[in-house]
């Protein structure tokens, strides 16, 4: 094939698509709960190796200077250890965990929205990363990057 030549063909766009109702109780049952990522900063080391591993590239670590304000939330910047800070964008994250697997000190884990925490979050009034406190069993998590 010549440098000029340009595939161009398409696949099929199928027509044949049937829409029907679901039940309630098999989507509930279907759908799995919303996870969320979280790093502990406070033992991390900053090899940004979440960053560098991330093929979404969704996992940043930003300097301080980059926050002009805050709402509701505690100010990095007020610490005078940190450097920075790492952030998350979770619309974009498909929980593919290899950032947890990179991750040489175990500090980032993937927590569930629905059990146990979810009740003690719905009882405070408190973001999840507030309440959770990283340990991890096999009823909340991926056991993904844990060393025996």
């Amino acid at each position: 094939m010549a440098q000029k030549d340009v595939w161009f063909d398409n696949p099929d766009t199928r027509d044949d698509y049937q829409l029907t109702a679901v039940d309630g109780e098999y989507l509930v049952a279907a759908v799995k709960p919303k996870q969320f990522l979280h790093i502990d900063q406070s033992e991390c080391i900053l090899c940004e190796g979440c960053v560098d591993i991330c093929p979404w590239k969704c996992i940043h670590y930003l300097s301080l200077d980059v926050i002009a304000e805050g709402t509701n939330v505690s100010n990095p910047a007020e610490k005078q250890e940190n450097q920075g800070f790492f952030l998350v964008d979770e619309d974009v994250c498909t929980r593919c965990a290899l950032c947890v697997d990179r991750c040489p000190t175990n500090v980032i884990t993937l927590g569930k929205f629905s059990g146990s925490l979810a009740d003690e979050v719905g009882q405070m009034a408190e973001s999840p990363w507030e309440v959770d406190t990283g340990q991890r069993d096999f009823k909340s998590g991926y056991l993904y990057g844990v060393r025996w």
